[in-house]
């Protein structure tokens, strides 16, 4: 039976691959996409949902699925403060599974990062640990937890720090452990949907040298 899927950030790096896999993916027979302007993709099977992330509730009846994929993120620099950071980083994603499960969703997929940790010193890693934790708590049939490292593929906006980093990847990359490699984007994408299609219960961390595998 042809299920349902709900991706929220799909216009990000990972969000817009994993949208354009699910969209031809015959195990989903609709993709719901949440999106703050509306998508210049056509397809059958999408329904976009446009509205701010802040406004979801809102939007619950038009949320009703079976797998939920959150790829939300931003960066500090980008939001501008620690308080928006955690509104797209933290707030949204859990608003999201909320609203998800009280609809009667049974798998959360979320992208969150390496180095993860609710007691990190990093506010970044430590706002990635803490989302986790709640969504954990939120009691999913299955939540899989993606942590990859750097990401690589077309990014839309330029960061300087990745580029510097993805220079060095090449250069020096295979004296780096798998677990902290870059990694390409469309990888954890294909990830989150072979996770979707397991029978796995509870809690699963995916680390960044387990998706190099995808």
């Amino acid at each position: 039976m042809a299920k349902t899927a709900l991706v929220a950030g799909s216009t990000g790096l990972i969000g817009g691959q994993l949208l354009e896999l699910l969209l031809k993916d015959d195990r989903y027979s609709s993709v719901i996409a949440v999106s703050r302007k509306p998508l210049l993709v056509s397809d059958s099977k999408l329904i976009n949902v446009v509205c701010e992330l802040k406004d979801l509730a809102a939007h619950a009846n038009e949320l009703k699925s079976d797998d939920v994929f959150c790829c939300l993120g931003t960066t500090i620099k980008k939001a501008k403060s620690k308080e928006n950071f955690r509104a797209v980083d933290y707030d949204a994603p859990v608003l999201l599974g909320k609203i998800a499960k009280e609809n009667g969703a049974q798998k959360y997929l979320l992208v969150s990062s390496l180095g993860a940790n609710k007691g990190s010193s990093i506010f970044y890693n430590q706002v990635k640990g803490e989302v986790e934790e709640a969504i954990k708590a939120q009691a999913f049939t299955s939540f899989h937890v993606q942590r990859p490292s750097l990401l690589l593929g077309p990014r839309k906006e330029e960061r300087s720090g990745e580029d510097a980093a993805k220079v060095f990847y090449k250069i020096f990359g295979f004296l780096v452990p798998k677990k902290y490699m870059a990694i390409e984007s469309i990888k954890v994408a294909r990830a989150m949907i072979a996770f979707a299609q397991q029978n796995q219960t509870g809690v699963i961390v995916h680390e960044s040298d387990e998706l190099q595998s995808y």
